[in-house]
């Protein structure tokens, strides 16, 4: 017999559960709302940089391309203020795991809404290319699937010149106060005053990002004048300037600065900024405080000098005696080129793939170097080559000396063996990281060379690859959706030191 509803039993176990849902859902809203917050105001901040293009396509009678620039900025900053407005409910407090999530989303949903102009513009960019291009610029990796630059729409050259710029200075702040904070990959050693994510911290840490900031774009302006006065046309040098100095590469010609091959002056420009710009910044306040002998001492700026004087001298001599170049000639293409590479810019002033097979080896040898930490360079990072180096002459001389103490100084410092493990274990991934893309490439039908190097290109953010197809006379453009689905999440990768990003895919860390 069936009991009335009048005499039924109440659930107060049904009750107690959905009272604790509340809770449960509230401690889930709490842990998100900083990192919704912080990410609003990453688009306004994106949104707000939209206006330039717009002003100058509303000039130029590019109402197309003014429009969707126009509506894009406005739904940017629509939901960029939404998210302020949504993480605002709730107290700010943010602690390691929540950078962790915080740094991968900024990358991907800044990408996200930078690539709209691209996709709904003159351009009529697919999906898959529009983010392709987007996260190739935020990421200042350099490389780009566009052709027909030199007839492009002003707008869409000046928002991936912008693209590039404020991913240079987000580079900056992620390698110098995020990744030592995390002690990810050996950063640690780098770590100062901007790690401390600390409440007495804060002062300081927001006086050395002024000061970063400030030298970023005093360096900026620098080079623009730098390059007008050399002759480059006014948009030409805003746009070279922008992208020279976040070490990023996209340039507003299909030559690439190969447009000014026959002005050298010109190219000792970029040779003189991308150095610069793959120098460690807290040295330069360092400098501006009056004190420039930390940049003169800091070992990485003197092992990367080193480094590319070798490389350029070297490359200078085989192509006056081995392909009978003017000597002159011969030292400019071989430095821009080499900088180019090494500091992971990706311009290039000329199809150095032709040099020959010593040339295109040479060039791959020298994607896996990279700048130095806390500059806007990408790569492998000097350092890192520094410590290899000091762990295997350790090893050999304790195979020498079993009972053997031996010392682990890096710049001065001791190293704590921490520091060597997550440099090591950041070595497996990175190059694991390579060699699983470039598997993947290769199963798409893409040969040897441009699977290789396209793999390199994107985990080391360097830009350009090697041979017909990806090299610094083609782009990637012809590379399957796929293909540049996976160079995306590559690029994202080698910018977050890849570590960063794979933990969001462990239990461990979902499960706290």
């Amino acid at each position: 017999m069936q009991a009335s509803p009048r005499h039924s039993v109440p659930d107060h176990s049904a009750r107690s559960s959905r009272r604790q849902e509340v809770p449960a859902l509230r401690r889930h809203f709490e842990w998100l709302a900083p990192i919704i917050k912080i990410l609003g105001m990453l688009v306004l901040l994106l949104g707000f940089f939209k206006l330039a293009p717009v002003v100058l396509l509303f000039y130029e009678g590019e109402q197309q391309d003014t429009q969707v620039f126009f509506y894009s900025m406005l739904f940017t900053l629509l939901t960029g203020g939404l998210m302020v407005l949504l993480g605002s409910f709730s107290p700010f407090v943010l602690r390691g795991r929540q950078i962790f999530l915080l740094t991968s989303l900024g990358w991907i949903i800044l990408s996200l809404f930078s690539s709209l102009p691209l996709h709904y513009g003159s351009t009529q960019l697919s999906i898959a290319d529009a983010m392709f291009e987007s996260i190739s610029g935020l990421t200042t990796t350099g490389a780009t699937i566009l052709s027909g630059l030199d007839t492009m729409s002003h707008g869409i050259l000046l928002w991936r010149g912008i693209l590039q710029w404020l991913g240079g200075i987000g580079i900056i702040v992620l390698g110098m106060a995020i990744l030592p904070f995390l002690q990810v990959g050996g950063m640690r050693l780098f770590q100062s005053e901007s790690s401390d994510w600390s409440e007495k911290a804060v002062p300081r840490s927001g006086t050395l990002a002024k000061a970063i900031g400030k030298v970023y774009v005093s360096l900026t302006l620098l080079c623009i004048l730098s390059y007008w006065a050399a002759g480059m046309a006014p948009f030409d040098a805003l746009v070279h300037g922008l992208t020279t100095s976040a070490t990023g590469g996209f340039a507003n010609y299909d030559a690439s600065m190969g447009q000014y091959a026959d002005t050298p002056v010109i190219l000792w420009i970029g040779i003189t900024f991308m150095f610069l710009g793959a120098l460690p910044f807290v040295l330069y306040v360092h400098m501006i405080q009056g004190r420039p002998m930390p940049m003169l001492r800091d070992s990485q700026v003197r092992a990367l000098a080193k480094i590319l004087l070798g490389a350029i001298l070297c490359m200078t001599a085989f192509l006056i005696t081995q392909k009978n170049w003017d000597w002159f000639e011969a030292l400019t293409h071989a430095a821009f080129n080499i900088v180019s590479i090494v500091t992971t810019t990706g311009y290039a002033s000329s199809d150095y793939n032709a040099w020959g097979s010593f040339a295109v080896i040479f060039f791959l040898y020298l994607m896996f170097i990279g700048g130095c930490s806390g500059s806007t360079s990408g790569g492998f990072k000097v350092f890192r080559h520094q410590l290899s180096l000091m762990l295997m002459r350790n090893q050999m001389l304790a195979l020498l000396h079993p009972r053997g103490v031996f010392s682990q100084r890096y710049n001065g410092r001791h190293v704590e063996d921490d520091v060597i493990r997550s440099m090591v274990g950041f070595a497996f991934f990175f190059f694991a990281t390579i060699a699983v893309l470039a598997f993947a490439l290769s199963f798409m039908g893409l040969d040897f060379i441009t699977s290789f190097t396209a793999a390199v290109s994107a985990v080391a953010n360097v830009g350009p690859g090697l041979g017909d197809t990806v090299g610094p006379a083609g782009n990637f453009s012809s590379l399957p959706d796929a293909g540049k689905w996976l160079m995306a999440i590559g690029m994202i990768l080698g910018r977050l030191e890849i570590v960063t990003f794979m933990i969001l895919f462990t239990r461990a860390f979902w499960r706290a």
